[in-house]
């Protein structure tokens, strides 16, 4: 049994205006022309990158670990080009959690749907792997327009800004299971869901096997796809996503399944992982999301910090 946040009359209560507030002026600006949405959001990046200092800073050096090989002038533009799309970031989650599905639908572009259809008529659930990529609100919408699934999340500790988060992303899928119900996430695949899963951030040293990811030989990876894909009846199939250029929308292309998954050797299973994740981000390294400390577990606690 799911249990979804439920509105709460103390919803209601001074405490929560101000989030009330913000909640109606980016209704009333979702219903701008997307692009007027994507340039707002643009300039806002901008701005907000020039304020958080200390984003800035975990961005470059995320990708100063990532790529090496890069110089400082290539790094420094895809650190801008990464504010503009964090911002437009923000216009995207009022885009997936409050536009009718008839405005969605002129930016949806699905490849390899196919894929899901087979392994259900397999009898199999489907763990889908999604990278962290900044338009992933909006990329959920696409899936779910669809074939409505289910998510995996992090409870907001704001429970109105929990309930809204919830039903924004349920918009066009079905429901959302929290990060700590793993048996709920089996069982959902064992029901013959299709459950997104993201496995590419650090989540600190257990379940975890170090292995490369980019040019840092030593990454903190969630065994966790193993863990969902040996304990249920499920495939594991990644997905490669993206924001489309000259405000065409967003294109969400579904892979064909990891074969021999898992094979016994954890190691070479995360690696293959973030393989995937790595083409991903090579595909569009301007809207991954480089704020996030991808680095700080170190294999033993006593190692410096990268950052």
């Amino acid at each position: 049994m799911v249990n979804s946040p439920q509105f709460s009359w103390r919803f209601l209560l001074p405490q929560y205006w101000l989030l009330w507030l913000g909640v109606a002026l980016m209704y009333l600006i979702s219903w701008l022309p997307y692009r007027l949405l994507m340039w707002f959001g643009s300039k806002l990046g901008i701005l907000l990158f020039k304020l958080m200092k200390s984003r800035q800073k975990v961005a470059r050096r995320n990708l100063e670990l990532c790529f090496p090989e890069k110089s400082i002038a290539e790094r420094e533009k895809l650190v801008w080009q990464n504010a503009e799309e964090t911002g437009k970031a923000m216009f995207e989650t009022v885009i997936a959690w409050w536009w009718p599905n008839w405005r969605v639908k002129r930016l949806a572009h699905l490849k390899g749907y196919e894929y899901l259809q087979q392994a259900i008529a397999q009898g199999k659930g489907v763990l889908l792997l999604a990278g962290h990529f900044l338009h992933l609100e909006a990329a959920g919408r696409v899936i779910g327009l669809t074939h409505p699934s289910v998510g995996f999340y992090r409870p907001n500790n704001n429970p109105l800004l929990d309930y809204l988060q919830y039903r924004g992303r349920i918009r066009s899928n079905k429901y959302m299971i929290g990060k700590r119900d793993v048996k709920g996430l089996i069982q959902a695949l064992n029901e013959q869901e299709v459950c997104f899963y993201l496995p590419d951030q650090d989540y600190g040293r257990n379940r975890a096997e170090f292995v490369p990811f980019f040019a840092v030989a030593e990454t903190a990876t969630t065994t966790g796809t193993l863990l969902f894909a040996k304990a249920a009846n499920c495939v594991v199939i990644p997905i490669y996503t993206s924001r489309l250029p000259n405000y065409q929308g967003y294109q969400v292309e579904i892979l064909p399944p990891f074969t021999a998954f898992p094979s016994g050797d954890d190691k070479a299973d995360v690696l293959r992982v973030n393989q995937w994740v790595e083409q991903a981000v090579l595909n569009h390294p301007e809207q991954y999301m480089w704020l996030h400390r991808r680095f700080k577990t170190r294999p033993t606690p006593d190692e410096p910090s990268l950052y």
